[in-house]
């Protein structure tokens, strides 16, 4: 017998009849033999209509209030579906944060979880109960609602698994898993059985929207077995563990991410010395603005052009903040360029192949597209394209790494 935490996302309770089909599925879980704990995300689309609904009154919200607001859509999920399970004869609670003791810090709108409270959950689990838990949300030390931020659910519930030394946190979603690729993108994209933490976190950080990045973290900190499937048709999905033994059987790269709203920024002739470099990003920090890829080229007279990118919502501010300090930083000019996107080639098989990066250039230069910007760590090669490019070049970057035989 396990103990297993399974969280559902808002398609997967998107309707009455999707709710009816996740209580079967649980009831089916427990008949294995298993204990199981269940966190849920509002129904599919609510979220969205309340903060509509906050902004008609005020286009910007108190945050406070919007995280009171909110976190109504949970209570309706979880309620509808612990009357299924019930309904079925089954025995089900639902719970909000403060019954479950989800303790979090007192920033609304992005919490995180500080303590978590399991006698409660423990009890109902002595008692055979299961708990239907809202995730997204948590209290802090003055009992004020919180939220976790967009795709909190998925980070309560690993936290929850780990409070409670669950054998597996099980994520179902409206995908069956984590694959090569975005198949909306790749055509011939495969799904993974599994994954190590490090590429899933690399993945979730550079545009995969399978996991949020948070909850993918956690997990890996305390080597919980984190497994992604579908709500839809449940099978196997993909395994998400620190096991490197019986992996897929695939090349040195894992998989393909790609972001967009991606801006590029050149700082041009900037005099040449290391305190020039600080000023430019201790002036962009003191605004907290984060910035992603970073190069430089040095001219023959000694200047040196800078180029970073940031993401398209802090274009502007970027923009005007560079735009007042070009004295402060010695440039003669900046520069800007939008429509761009990265794309990064992630696996833990690079760690020992320095050509890779040979690899990954090869093959845009086969597809003709150029790369703007590059960046390299331990597992993963980022490289900057033009959008219009964004989709030939994936496929040519999957294609060259021979992803598509991944069985």
């Amino acid at each position: 017998m396990a103990l297993i935490v399974q969280k559902y996302g808002g398609t997967s309770v998107g309707s009455i009849e999707r709710i009816e089909a996740v209580a079967e599925h649980i009831i089916k879980t427990q008949q294995l033999g298993h204990q199981v704990v269940v966190v849920l995300s509002a129904m599919s689309g609510e979220t969205n209509r309340l903060i509509s609904l906050a902004q008609q009154i005020d286009d910007t919200p108190n945050a406070r209030e919007l995280d009171v607001l909110v976190t109504t859509g949970e209570q309706i999920s979880i309620a509808l579906l612990a009357m299924a399970i019930i309904k079925r004869g089954h025995s089900a609670v639902s719970l909000l944060a403060d019954q479950v003791g989800i303790q979090t810090d007192n920033r609304f709108g992005k919490a995180r979880i500080v303590h978590i409270n399991t006698h409660r959950l423990r009890q109902e689990l002595e008692h055979n109960r299961i708990s239907i838990i809202a995730g997204f949300q948590g209290r802090d030390e003055e009992a004020n609602i919180t939220t976790l931020g967009r795709g909190g659910t998925d980070t309560s519930a690993v936290e929850i698994a780990v409070a409670l030394a669950a054998d597996e946190c099980q994520i179902y979603t409206d995908v069956d898993g984590v694959y090569t690729a975005d198949p909306r993108v790749v055509a011939g994209a495969k799904r993974l059985k599994q994954i190590h933490f490090s590429e899933m976190i690399e993945l979730a950080s550079l545009g995969a929207k399978v996991l949020q990045l948070r909850s993918v973290e956690a997990a890996g900190k305390h080597h919980l077995p984190l497994r992604v499937l579908s709500s839809f048709a449940p099978d196997e999905g993909t395994l998400i563990s620190y096991e490197e033994n019986n992996m897929n059987s695939r090349t040195v790269v894992t998989g393909i991410a790609h972001q967009t709203q991606q801006v590029l920024f050149t700082l041009i002739g900037v005099p040449v010395g290391i305190e020039r470099l600080a000023n430019i990003f201790t002036l962009l920090g003191e605004f907290h603005i984060e910035v992603d890829m970073i190069n430089q080229m040095k001219h023959n007279s000694g200047k040196i052009d800078y180029a970073f990118t940031v993401h398209s919502n802090d274009y502007a501010q970027v923009f005007e903040v560079l735009s007042t300090h070009l004295e402060l930083l010695g440039a003669e000019r900046v520069e800007t360029k939008a429509d761009v996107a990265k794309i990064s080639a992630v696996g833990i098989g690079m760690k020992s192949h320095s050509e890779i990066v040979g690899q990954c250039f090869k093959a845009l230069a086969d597809a003709k597209v150029q790369a703007l910007l590059f960046s390299t760590s331990e597992i993963k090669i980022s490289l900057l394209v033009e959008e219009q490019y964004l989709e030939h070049a994936v496929n040519a970057l999957h294609a060259s790494f021979n992803l598509e035989s991944i069985v």
